[in-house]
C-alpha cells in the first residue's frame, strides 16, 4: 500500500508540474494555440515511444540479462562436473549391474547431433540395475561428504533456480549424501535399508547421466577445447586417457 501512494503521489507531482509549465508558457508568450499544438505532438509521439522503450529495448535488455545469466549458469554446471560431478558418475556407476551395456553405448558414441539422441534414447531406456550392496559405499560416502560444501555453494547461486533438472540433481545428490552421511556403519545395515539406498543412488545416476551429456553437447557447441578434455576423460570409457595417444 505505501508503494502505491508512493507512485501516486510521484504521479500526481509530475503532471502538476507539467501543467504548471504549460501554464506559464500561456501566461509568458500568449500562445494558446501553439501551446496545445505541440502538447498534442507529444502525446501523438507517446505510443511510439511506448514501442521503442518497452518492446524493443526491453527485450533487447531482457534477452542480453538471460544469455549473462545462461553464461554463469552453464559455468556453474560446469564447476559441478569438473569438481564432483565426472567422479561421481564413476563411483555411481559401480553400483549399475547393467553398467556394462551403459559404457559400451556411451563409450562407443560418436559424438555427432545422431549420436547425441541415441545416447539420450539409451539413457532413457536403459535397465537400471542399481544395488547399494554392489559396489564401495564407504568410497561414495566419502566422495560426497568431502564435496558437500562446494555443492552447498552451488544451490545458493539464484542462476540454477531457472535450470530446472539441474536443480533436481543438486537435490537427488544432497539427499543422498544426508542419507549416507547419517550411517555410521554402513557394512551392516538391514535389507530394507540397502534397497532404500539403492532407490536414492538411482534416482541421482539417472538424473546425472541425463545432465551429464547435455553439458557434453553443449560444449561440443560453444567450447570445443573443453569438449575434447570431456571426451579423453570420458567416465564411461576405461580405456579414456587424458594424453593424446
Amino acid at each position: 500500500m505505501k508503494r502505491i501512494n508512493w507512485y501516486l503521489l510521484l504521479g500526481t507531482s509530475l503532471l502538476g508540474l507539467s501543467v504548471i509549465a504549460y501554464l506559464v508558457q500561456i501566461a509568458v508568450f500568449r500562445r494558446t494555440a501553439d501551446t496545445f499544438f505541440y502538447l498534442l505532438q507529444d502525446l501523438a509521439f507517446v505510443p511510439v515511444q511506448i514501442f521503442i522503450v518497452t518492446l524493443i529495448l526491453n527485450s533487447l535488455l531482457a534477452r542480453r540479462e538471460k544469455q549473462a545469466m545462461l553464461k554463469k549458469m552453464e559455468m556453474a554446471i560446469g564447476a559441478f562436473f569438473t569438481e564432483v560431478g565426472t567422479a561421481l558418475l564413476g563411483s555411481l556407476a559401480q553400483f549399475d549391474g547393467n553398467d556394462a551395456a551403459m559404457t559400451q553405448a556411451i563409450a562407443s558414441n560418436d559424438w555427432s547431433a545422431q549420436g547425441f539422441e541415441r545416447a539420450g534414447k539409451y539413457v532413457r531406456a536403459h535397465k537400471y540395475q542399481i544395488d547399494s550392496q554392489r559396489g564401495d559405499l564407504a568410497q561414495l560416502k566419502a566422495l560426497l561428504l568431502d564435496k558437500r560444501t562446494f555443492m552447498l555453494r552451488l544451490l545458493e547461486n539464484p542462476n540454477l533456480l531457472e535450470h530446472e533438472s539441474f536443480t533436481d540433481l543438486l537435490l537427488a545428490t544432497f539427499h543422498l549424501t544426508e542419507e549416507l552421511a547419517l550411517r555410521a556403519d554402513l557394512r551392516h545395515l538391514p535389507k530394507a535399508d540397502y534397497n532404500h539406498l539403492s532407490t536414492d543412488m538411482k534416482r541421482a545416476y539417472v538424473v546425472l547421466i541425463g545432465e551429464w551429456l547435455a553439458y557434453v553437447k553443449h560444449l561440443q557447441a560453444d567450447y570445443p577445447y573443453i569438449f575434447s578434455l570431456i571426451v579423453r576423460t570420458n567416465p564411461f570409457d576405461a580405456q579414456a586417457t587424458p594424453i593424446f595417444q
